[in-house]
């Protein structure tokens, strides 16, 4: 009785292996005809990969590191080596040697001027005569675009399990469209690029976001900042300036003359007053929200971001500073220094992800069909609800294509 059935479990592995190889042979045979196909539909139309709401981990939980640790081990022991081969070296490659890099000195301008126009808009859409409501809870970092709150049970405030953790919503602002994270402005970010505990109430602070703009050669003049005209040394990993002291002040040089012919344009209400609907300015808004994102994101490329693995802190500078402000998990243990690290777009310039709401005069979002609803950052929540169209690359994330059952029909849907 064992044997037989040891033999029909032998028979039918056979048969399901040959079945599969089967099925690879028919898939290369054909697959090659469908391939020109499918390569002209990708050609037609510019398709964005799927793209859903970045869950946040736990609180006790380290952020992951963008960069895989073991590239970063390999990169920190290439420049020991590099160190211990030639100890006095003139760093060649800017922004390291204290230079600006001459083809983002634009890019920083038109990520400030992207940063004006959006808060422009906002202030319209959120505070002008044709103002999108926007709520936010009383007891927790939750926001919705809309007249009416939702329904979801997603509050984790304070007393949340008294209230079944429903929300308590209140009138939300600016800041809780779009969040910019302040960090220490820094006056000379080679030479001196990070702040002591002892300075933190005597240096200014500022957004990131500008912060990144002026060290990529945005000239403001309540921010003042060194510019050097020749690049720095590093002496067994020590940075030396060289550079004599009546050259310091001086803005002489391509590097200076290319910052400052590019100056940030002002923006006043009469010069952005332009005639139009509400859906064509907030589709103006819109733009300059995805024009400094990815103006951001080249100057990131470049200039170091780096952020707290454990609290929402950033600083722009090759170094963290050393003020011990953390609060976070584990901060007893680095006497409440942050534990820095490598920072992303979502950390320079906070989304804040709010419920898709489809029907503007329909129910208010109910909490037994949450999952077949879709999430956006607040501002492309705002900006489409004012009339603006959806962009390509947040379509999957609001799950324009899920069709949502009745609130009496949920408990048939599988």
């Amino acid at each position: 009785m064992l044997l037989g059935r040891i033999f029909t479990q032998r028979i039918s592995c056979i048969r399901r292996t040959q079945l599969s190889y089967l099925q690879i042979r028919l898939s290369c045979h054909f697959g090659s005809t469908s391939a020109i196909s499918n390569e002209a539909k990708v050609d037609s139309e510019e398709d964005f990969a799927y793209a859903d709401v970045p869950r946040p981990g736990p609180t006790w939980q380290r952020k992951p590191y963008p960069t895989p640790m073991k590239v970063l081990i390999r990169r920190a022991k290439e420049e020991k080596k590099a160190r211990q081969e030639n100890p006095c070296r003139v760093l060649e490659h800017a922004p390291e040697n204290g230079l600006l890099v001459p083809d983002l000195i634009e890019v920083a301008h038109q990520v400030y001027n992207a940063r004006e126009s959006l808060l422009h808009g906002l202030s319209k859409l959120v505070d002008g005569e044709e103002a999108i409501t926007v709520k936010k809870c009383r007891f927790c970092t939750e926001v919705h675009i809309g007249q009416l709150g939702h329904e979801i049970r997603s509050c984790e405030g304070p007393k949340c399990g008294s209230r079944s953790s429903n929300h308590v919503w209140g009138r939300g602002g600016i800041r809780d469209v779009v969040g910019f994270p302040y960090c220490y402005h820094l006056y000379d970010r080679v030479g001196k690029p990070r702040v002591g505990h002892k300075e933190r109430f005597g240096v200014k602070r500022l957004p990131a976001i500008v912060e990144l703009c002026i060290q990529a050669g945005l000239h403001l003049e309540d921010y003042p900042t060194k510019r050097r005209t020749k690049p720095v040394y590093s002496i067994e990993g020590r940075i030396v300036d060289f550079e004599p002291e009546e050259d310091k002040n001086a803005f002489t040089g391509n590097n200076f003359d290319s910052a400052r012919e590019v100056l940030p344009i002002i923006l006043d209400g009469d010069r952005l007053d332009v005639a139009g609907t509400i859906s064509e300015f907030s589709a103006r808004t819109l733009q300059s929200w995805l024009d400094m994102r990815s103006g951001a994101t080249k100057l990131m490329k470049k200039y170091s971001v780096i952020t707290c693995g454990y609290c929402p802190e950033v600083q722009v500078g090759p170094k963290g500073h050393k003020v011990r402000m953390c609060k976070a998990t584990k901060h007893q243990f680095r006497a409440g220094l942050h534990a820095w690290q490598e920072a992303t777009i979502d950390d320079l310039i906070r989304p804040n992800y709010v419920w898709h709401v489809r029907d503007l005069d329909g129910p208010p979002l109910a909490n037994e069909l949450k999952r077949y609803y879709g999430k956006a950052p607040a501002i492309v929540e705002l900006c489409v609800q004012a009339g603006a169209p959806v962009p390509k690359e947040y379509r999957s994330m609001m799950r324009l294509d899920v069709v949502p059952p009745d609130h009496d029909e949920y408990d048939l849907v599988a």
